[in-house]
């Protein structure tokens, strides 16, 4: 009993620490405008993100021109990038809510706060699928076409490449659900322990001694 109960007080710590893995990821990708960029052959140098987004001139000239801000929705080139952007923000903000409530491990059940957390683990992964989902929908966008060349088209990078955000939030995405299955298998666990402790419990109360015959 002391051995599984340690067992998972270790796993349980390593939960917690993939989860806030898992949080610095997302706070990354969405910050970071590298989820698309150029390559030798496009029209233009350049790279772009859910919001923000850098293009420079044709030529050998290199120096780029940075776009966007969160802040400015009509800064951002396309309603599909809006909508990633707002979806991935929102994984951002569960994923964090979920690390505020390890503080609940100290007053609430176990078990319960380990559900709690799976719930919003796998709603943050569902929103961060959204998000990858819809961002090659703008890709058709005039300013994307502009720097890829003329075959991108949504869900076609034409002549442009994708880059190491984008790669960063499909591994968030797994990460993000193998976190959750986690998180439903120790709040189960819990519960079996508790059951256990409350039968070992009664199995070791006294029985009321018999009344003499």
């Amino acid at each position: 009993m002391t051995t599984t109960c340690g067992n998972s007080r270790a796993i349980g710590v390593l939960w917690a620490i993939f989860t806030i893995c898992f949080a610095i990821i997302n706070v990354v990708v969405f910050i970071q405008p590298y989820w698309i960029g150029d390559s030798v052959s496009t029209p233009k140098p350049g790279y772009f993100g859910l919001f923000h987004y850098c293009v420079g001139n044709e030529g050998n000239n290199r120096e780029l021109t940075c776009h966007g801000s969160f802040a400015d929705f009509r800064s951002i080139p396309s309603r599909a990038f809006k909508a990633a952007s707002f979806f991935v923000l929102l994984s951002m903000v569960l994923i964090l809510g979920c690390i505020t409530c390890f503080s609940l491990f100290f007053f609430c059940n176990t078990a319960t706060v380990y559900k709690i957390c799976a719930w919003m683990q796998l709603l943050a992964a569902l929103c961060l699928v959204l998000g990858c989902m819809i961002f090659p929908d703008g890709w058709d966008s005039e300013t994307v076409r502009d720097m890829c060349g003329e075959k991108t088209g949504k869900y076609s990078l034409g002549d442009c490449s994708v880059r190491w955000a984008y790669i960063l939030a499909i591994i968030g995405i797994l990460n993000a659900l193998i976190l959750s299955f986690l998180a439903f298998v120790l709040g189960n666990r819990q519960n079996d322990l508790l059951h256990e402790e409350l039968k070992t419990e009664n199995k070791g109360e006294c029985r009321p001694p018999r009344a003499p015959l």
